[in-house]
C-alpha cells in the first residue's frame, strides 16, 4: 500500500510540473541555507566541548572599573596564582604565559623559524587540566625542569622534518639565538574544535632566563598582562560565592592608593570554558581566526528559519489553492473505502517526496554554498561534516519537520471534502482557506520587505562609515613597519634616507602606529589646579615633527613638539574638554601629571577618529619618542605619495620594498599597511552583515515571487471563462489586467505597511552600536516599497497579460 502511495504521489508531482517546480525551488533554497547555517552553528557551539570535566574548568579574567567605564582583560597579575593555590574550592590551579620568540633554531639541520606563533611557558598542571595525547615522553616529568619543551606533532615536523616522535626526544632547540632548550615530549594537537591552539609548551621556570625575569620575580599586583593567563578547575561542590569573595578581598587588599583615591577598582572573575569562544571582551588565543559571535549566529539561524518558512508557505498556498482540482480524486478514493487517515498519509507522502528531492538538491548545492559563504565560515568547515552522525540525524529530523509543517494542513483540507458533494462537482474552497492564503502571502512579502529595507539601510550606514571624514589623511598613505623586535633606531633612519631619494614620495614621517589603528597605548593622567583635580585616561600616538603634517592633523592652537625626545604633548579637543579648558588657547602651557613627571601641553589639535565609528572619540595626545634610551616607540615609517595613480603606485611600492631589503636582511618580515585598508578593516563584520542581507533579500524575493506566480497562474486559470466573457462585453486589456492584479497588489501593500515598523525597530536597534550613524531616511522605505511592488507587478504581469490577451473564443468554446 505504501508503495502504491508513492507511485500515485510521483504521478501527481509529474502532472503538476509548474507547481511542483515552484515548491521544489522554494524548499531547496530554504534547506540549502539551513544546512550551511546549521553546520556553522554546530561547529561554533562545539568548541572545547570535548575536555574532560570541561564544565569545571574556568579562566580567571580581570575587569577594571573607573568613572569612565569598565575595561576587560583576559589576563591577570602573575601574583594571583600563588595567592589562590591553597583555595579548597580549586582542584587544579595552572597558569601560562604566551610568548612569541624572535627565532627558534635546530642547529643540527640548520632549520630556523622566525617569530613562531602559539608558544607558551607553563607548568605540568596544564596537562592535568587539558588532556593531550602523549606520543613520546613522560607526562609527569616532561616539564619538571627548566629548559624543557613539549612540542605538538605539527611543530615537531617544522623543526625535525625527518624524525619520528621518539627520535626527537632529547634534541635541542635554540631560542632567540641564546637559550638552549631540550625537547622532552611530543603530543598530538587537539583534533576537535578548540581555541587552545598552542604548539610549544616550555617549562615555567625557563621564564627566569628570559627578558621577562623581572616581571615574575617582582609579581606586582598593579601590573596586568593579557599574556599572563590563569586557569582553574573547580570542585564539583564548589561555592562560587566564596570564590568571588576571596577574589574581591585580594583585589581590594592590593589596590594602590592612587586607584582608590580616583574611584578605580579591579575585579577578578571566573570565565567558563565554553564562553571563551564567544566572549569578545576577553578574546581568544588565535586572533587571526576572528571571534565567533552569538548574535551573528542567531541572525543567521533566523535567516534560515525565514527562508524555510517562505518555502513552506508556498507549499501550503499552492496545495490548498489546487484543492478543487483533486476533489473528484478524493471523492472516488473515499467511495472505494479510503479512510481520512489514509488520505492524509498519501498527501504527506507526496510532500515527503518533494521535500526529500529538495534535500538531495540542497546537499548538492551545499558544496557551492560553502564557497559562497566563505566570509562567514571557518576554513575547518567543509563538506565532510555532513558525514557526522549528529548532522545526519539533524537533517532527517528537519526533513520530517518540514514535511509535516508543509503538508499536514493541505492534507487535512483535502481529506475533509464530502464525498457526495465533490462527486456532484459542487465544491469550492471556502473563505477561511482564502483568508489563510492571503495571510500567508502577506507574511511572505512582509519578510521580503523587511529584508529589502534592512539591506538598503545597512548599505547606507556602511557607505556612511567608509566615506565619513576620519579627521586625518587616509588616501595615498602607507606605513612600513620595521622587523619585529628591531631595537636599532639607526637602521630606521638609514631606511628613511633611502626612501627620501624616491621622487614619487611626497612626505615621510618616523613614528608609531598611524592615527587610527587596532593598537592602543593608554596611560592615566591628572590635571591639578588649586580648586580641582581631574583624572583621565589619555591615549598616545607617537610621531616625529613631520607626523602631524603628513597625516594633515589640524592644529587649533599652539604648535607641534620641537623634537623627538623632548617631553611635550599635543592634545586633541576631547582631552581639552575633559581637562576643563574652555578654549584651545587656554590649554597651552598647562602641565599634565603622568605620575612620575609632568608634561606641558604645547598644542591642541582637532579631534579625529582613532577607531571605527562605533566608538566615541577619546582623549588623545601626540608625543615623541621619550623612552628611546630604553625602548623606541617609533616602529614604522609613514609614507605619503605624490599621486595615487595605480601604475605609479605599484612602481613606487616596488622601490620601497627594494630599499627595505637593502637595509634589513630579514625581508620576510616586510610589513606594509595602507591607511584606507586599515579603516576598511574596522567594518569587516558590518560588511559581512551587508553581504548576508543581500543574499537573504534576493532569496526571499525569489521565493515570495515564485509563490505569487503560482497563485496568479492558478487564479487566472480558474477565471479564464470570466475573462473571456468580460472581453466579449467590451472590457479593455488594462481593465482586465487591473482586475486580476488588484487583489495581489493589495496584499503586497498590506505587507509593506506591516514591514515598515518591524524593519525600523530592527535597524534602529542595530544602529545603537555606532557612536556615529546615518539617519533612517523616509525615502529608503519608499524606495523599498516601490521595489517590492515592481517585483510583484512583473511577476503578476507575466501571466495576467497572457490571460487578458487570449482569444475569448477559445475560453468560451465549451459553454
Amino acid at each position: 500500500m505504501i508503495r502504491n502511495y508513492f507511485k500515485i504521489a510521483w504521478r501527481n508531482i509529474r502532472k503538476q510540473k509548474v507547481f511542483s517546480l515552484i515548491n521544489i525551488i522554494g524548499l531547496t533554497i530554504g534547506l540549502s541555507v539551513s544546512f550551511i547555517i546549521g553546520l556553522m552553528v554546530y561547529y561554533d557551539y562545539n568548541f572545547d566541548k570535548f575536555h574532560k570535566d570541561g564544565d569545571q574548568i574556568y579562566r580567571v579574567v580581570s575587569d577594571f572599573h573607573s568613572p569612565e567605564g569598565t575595561f576587560y582583560n583576559s589576563g591577570v597579575t602573575v601574583a594571583l596564582e600563588d595567592a589562590i593555590k591553597d583555595n579548597s574550592n580549586f582542584e587544579i590551579v595552572s597558569g601560562f604565559y604566551i610568548e612569541r620568540p624572535a627565532s627558534v633554531q635546530n642547529k643540527e639541520k640548520n632549520i630556523k623559524l622566525k617569530w613562531p606563533k602559539h608558544v607558551i611557558f607553563t607548568d605540568p598542571d596544564y596537562f592535568d587540566l587539558f588532556q593531550y595525547n602523549f606520543l613520546a615522553g613522560n607526562r609527569a616529568t616532561a616539564l619538571s625542569n627548566p629548559n624543557n619543551v613539549i612540542l605538538t606533532t605539527k611543530r615537531a615536523t617544522d623543526y625535525f622534518p625527518d624524525l619520528l616522535p621518539n627520535e626527537i626526544i632529547g634534541k635541542t632547540l635554540v631560542y632567540n639565538d641564546s637559550l638552549n632548550i631540550t625537547v622532552t615530549a611530543i603530543v598530538e594537537p587537539f583534533k576537535e574544535q578548540t581555541d587552545f591552539v598552542f604548539e610549544e609548551f616550555i617549562s615555567g621556570p625557563t621564564l627566569l632566563k628570559t627578558r621577562l625575569r623581572g616581571n615574575f620575580l617582582d609579581k606586582n599586583w598593579n601590573s596586568t598582562d593579557s599574556n599572563s593567563q590563569l586557569f582553574v578547575k573547580v570542585n564539583k561542590q564548589v561555592n562560587f560565592q566564596k570564590i568571588q569573595e576571596k577574589f574581591n578581598a585580594l583585589a581590594n587588599e592590593h589596590l594602590d592608593e592612587y586607584s582608590r583615591n580616583h574611584g578605580q577598582s579591579k575585579e577578578f572573575k571566573l570565565q567558563p570554558l565554553n564562553d571563551i569562544h564567544f566572549n569578545k571582551n576577553y578574546g581568544i588565543y588565535d586572533w587571526e581566526q576572528g571571534q565567533a559571535s552569538k548574535p551573528l549566529l542567531r541572525n543567521l539561524a533566523l535567516v534560515a528559519l525565514f527562508l524555510l518558512l517562505l518555502g513552506c508557505i508556498n507549499f501550503i498556498n499552492l496545495n490548498t489553492a489546487q484543492a478543487t482540482r483533486r476533489a473528484k480524486e478524493i471523492g472516488i478514493r473515499k467511495t472505494l473505502g479510503s479512510s481520512r487517515k489514509q488520505l492524509i498519509g498519501q498527501f504527506l507522502g507526496e510532500t515527503f517526496l518533494l521535500v526529500l528531492f529538495s534535500a538531495i538538491l540542497s546537499l548538492i548545492l551545499s558544496k557551492w554554498l560553502l564557497t559562497l559563504f566563505s566570509d562567514f565560515i571557518s576554513e575547518d568547515i567543509d563538506f565532510q561534516l555532513f558525514s557526522n552522525p549528529i548532522i545526519i540525524i539533524s537533517i532527517l529530523v528537519l526533513i520530517i519537520t518540514i514535511t509535516i509543517l508543509s503538508g499536514f494542513y493541505p492534507a487535512l483540507v483535502l481529506s475533509k471534502f464530502n464525498t457526495i458533494t465533490v462527486l456532484k462537482s459542487n465544491i469550492a474552497v471556502g473563505e477561511r482557506k482564502n483568508s489563510l492564503r492571503k495571510f500567508l502571502t502577506v507574511f511572505q512579502f512582509t519578510i521580503a520587505q523587511v529584508f529589502i529595507i534592512g539591506t538598503l539601510l545597512v548599505g547606507k550606514q556602511i557607505n556612511f562609515l567608509l566615506n565619513k571624514d576620519m579627521g586625518f589623511k587616509t588616501d595615498a598613505v602607507v606605513s612600513v613597519y620595521s622587523p619585529r623586535g628591531e631595537r636599532q633606531l639607526d637602521k630606521k633612519k638609514q631606511y628613511l634616507q633611502k626612501l627620501q631619494s624616491i621622487p614619487q614620495i611626497k612626505q615621510l614621517s618616523l613614528g608609531g602606529a598611524p592615527p587610527a589603528s587596532l593598537s592602543s597605548n593608554t596611560t592615566t593622567t591628572t590635571y591639578k589646579t588649586k580648586e580641582r583635580e581631574i583624572q583621565s585616561d589619555l591615549q598616545f600616538i607617537f610621531g616625529d615633527i613631520d607626523y602631524p603634517e603628513l597625516f594633515e592633523l589640524e592644529l587649533l592652537a599652539g604648535r607641534a613638539h620641537r623634537n623627538d625626545t623632548i617631553k611635550e604633548i599635543v592634545i586633541n579637543e576631547a582631552a581639552r574638554k575633559v581637562y576643563g579648558f574652555k578654549t584651545p588657547e587656554e590649554a597651552i602651557g598647562k602641565s599634565i601629571d603622568f605620575g612620575d613627571y609632568t608634561v606641558p601641553i604645547v598644542g591642541v589639535m582637532t579631534d579625529f577618529h582613532q577607531r571605527s565609528l562605533k566608538s566615541e572619540i577619546r582623549p588623545m595626545a601626540l608625543r615623541g619618542d621619550w623612552d628611546r634610551d630604553v625602548f623606541s616607540r617609533f616602529q614604522a615609517i609613514h609614507i605619503a605619495f605624490q599621486n595615487a595613480n595605480p601604475d605609479d603606485l605599484q612602481s613606487t611600492l616596488s622601490k620601497i620594498e627594494s630599499a627595505y631589503g637593502e637595509v634589513y636582511t630579514d625581508i620576510e618580515d616586510y610589513r606594509v599597511n595602507f591607511m584606507d585598508e586599515t579603516v576598511e578593516k574596522f567594518y569587516k563584520r558590518e560588511q559581512k552583515v551587508s553581504k548576508l542581507l543581500n543574499w537573504a533579500t534576493g532569496l526571499s524575493i525569489l521565493i515570495s515571487c515564485l509563490g505569487l506566480l503560482g497563485l496568479v497562474i492558478y487564479t487566472t486559470n480558474r477565471r479564464v471563462k470570466e475573462i473571456g466573457v468580460r472581453k466579449v462585453l467590451g472590457a479593455s486589456l488594462l481593465q482586465i489586467n487591473t482586475l486580476l492584479c488588484k487583489e495581489f497588489l493589495i496584499l503586497v501593500g498590506i505587507a509593506f505597511m506591516v514591514a515598515v515598523p518591524i524593519a525600523w525597530y530592527g535597524i534602529h536597534n542595530w544602529l545603537q552600536d555606532f557612536a556615529y550613524r546615518t539617519n533612517i531616511s523616509f525615502w529608503i522605505f519608499l524606495i523599498s516599497g516601490c521595489l517590492m511592488m515592481l517585483f510583484a507587478l512583473l511577476v503578476i504581469g507575466i501571466k495576467t497579460f497572457q490571460a487578458a490577451n487570449a482569444n475569448p473564443v477559445n475560453s468560451l468554446r465549451t459553454e
